[in-house]
């Protein structure tokens, strides 16, 4: 590990400043970006630690009714707020398919949204990484490559987006609240990650400097908490990331779907939303049929980048499932292995 400085400033605005210079980065849980720096993968000159800034660990119901989710509350206390997970079921759901326990109790929602790619050639500095080092090349391309991305690719990089909360969140239209030198802005969750198109190592709209300090999730997407399922698929039930993951939603009223959201994780270096497919379902019957070509117009852009054609067909599959378990409505409480694809809610093995 390469000697850095360490900082802890009391105030926004304190910290912004100290995180202005090339190199600096902040310091939260630190789940991610300790074990970066302990392979060499991640190199900072200073860490700004942002563990003790007053106001970025409270979830409040604001007065449009939006909710407001600050950067430090931590994954398991939202996951496990009552009211939270009867509002955005799907949200706890893919909070609790994430990770450990252990990791669940330390990470933060905003370090959630700014881990990096798992894509084992961005963790080995003796590999070729564009995403590490800028022009080196991508030693995915014709490596080890069935875990990386069928969507939105590029020759310079194929590796995915790990986050499960960003899949929910993309599909319910989340705003991110973001501090910096030129003061405070909103970006939709769909701008803040980057695909990789030449500059695979820009993983977000961030600047240096800028400070994630909420989540805000519109009022609106509470009209789709009976019918919003989360599952991943994963090499191993207990700790893994996402080959597929599928976060479905649905606001039903008299037999007809009103709204769709449909987004995907694993599959491309963003969570993947698809308006489209989406669109497809509006104002049809739920069943299987509808949700089977819904399925098909999400994937019709999806190319393998390698050995991993058999992802296209698996996220076919799963949205279709993910669709069938949303329609059958939300779960009362979380099932014993939330997202788990052949669990019920009473955790039964399900094979249909």
């Amino acid at each position: 590990m390469n000697r850095f400085d360490y900082v802890r400033p009391a105030t926004i605005p304190e910290a912004i400043a100290a995180a202005a210079s090339e190199g600096a980065a902040y310091l939260g849980a630190g789940t991610n970006l300790l074990d970066l720096m302990k392979g060499g993968a991640a190199r900072p000159t200073r860490l700004v630690d942002v563990t003790h800034l007053q106001g970025l660990d409270a979830i409040e119901r604001l007065a449009d009714g939006d909710l407001r989710i600050g950067a430090l509350v931590r994954n398991a206390d939202l996951a496990f707020d009552r009211a939270f997970a009867a509002d955005f079921p799907v949200i706890a759901e893919a909070l609790l398919s994430g990770a450990s326990p252990q990791l669940r109790n330390a990470a933060t929602i905003g370090g959630n949204l700014l881990q990096r790619t798992r894509c084992p050639y961005f963790y080995d500095t003796a590999s070729a990484c564009n995403k590490r080092v800028p022009g080196a090349g991508c030693d995915a391309r014709d490596g080890d490559n069935r875990l990386h991305a069928v969507l939105g690719w590029s020759e310079h990089c194929i590796a995915t987006h790990p986050s499960d909360l960003c899949v929910p969140l993309a599909a319910l239209d989340a705003v991110v609240e973001i501090e910096g030198a030129a003061g405070r802005r909103d970006v939709p969750i769909a701008d803040l990650h980057r695909l990789p198109a030449e500059s695979p190592h820009q993983d977000t709209a961030l600047v240096q400097g800028d400070l994630i300090v909420a989540v805000r999730l519109p009022a609106a997407s509470r009209a789709l908490a009976r019918h919003a399922r989360y599952i991943k698929v994963r090499e191993r039930t207990s700790y893994a990331f996402a080959l597929v993951s599928v976060a479905a939603a649905l606001d039903i009223e008299d037999g007809g779907i009103r709204d769709a959201r449909i987004a995907l994780g694993g599959v491309a270096a963003k969570p993947w939303r698809d308006k489209a497919a989406e669109a497809l379902l509006k104002g049809r019957a739920p069943d299987r049929a509808a949700f089977e070509r819904a399925a098909q117009a999400a994937l019709a852009e999806a190319k393998p980048s390698g050995d991993n054609a058999f992802k296209i067909d698996l996220a076919r599959r799963v949205i279709v499932r993910a669709l069938m378990r949303a329609a059958a409505g939300a779960p009362d409480r979380l099932p014993p292995l939330p997202a788990s694809p052949f669990a019920t809610s009473a955790g039964e093995i399900d094979h249909d």
